[in-house]
């Protein structure tokens, strides 16, 4: 049974979670943090509130910068606060404005 639970689980860690977000800082080096603003209905007065969180993602060749619409996926650990990695740029800061 326990093999049978084992390969129902691997099809489904294939697929990393993959956000969108907006760079915030890019000082650090190889890291950036990424703002992720999504919308939540508040639980008692319903109304639709928006969510801010950051995250610290790995950007190996350091291409992106603040102001960019990025993609980032979901990795292992790289380092106490880094979970994640930089899968594309998809709006240069230029381009947003």
């Amino acid at each position: 049974m326990a093999t049978e639970t084992q390969a129902a689980t691997a099809g489904a860690r294939g697929e990393r979670t993959v956000l969108t977000g907006k760079v915030t800082s890019a000082k650090m080096e190889k890291t950036i943090v990424v703002e992720i603003i999504r919308l939540v209905q508040h639980p008692k007065y319903r109304r639709v509130v928006r969510i801010a969180k950051k995250f610290y993602a790995h950007d190996e060749k350091r291409q992106a910068k603040p102001g960019d619409t990025v993609r980032i996926v979901a990795s292992r650990p790289l380092s106490k606060l880094k979970r994640w990695r930089l899968k594309e740029v998809l709006a240069s800061r230029a381009s947003a404005k």
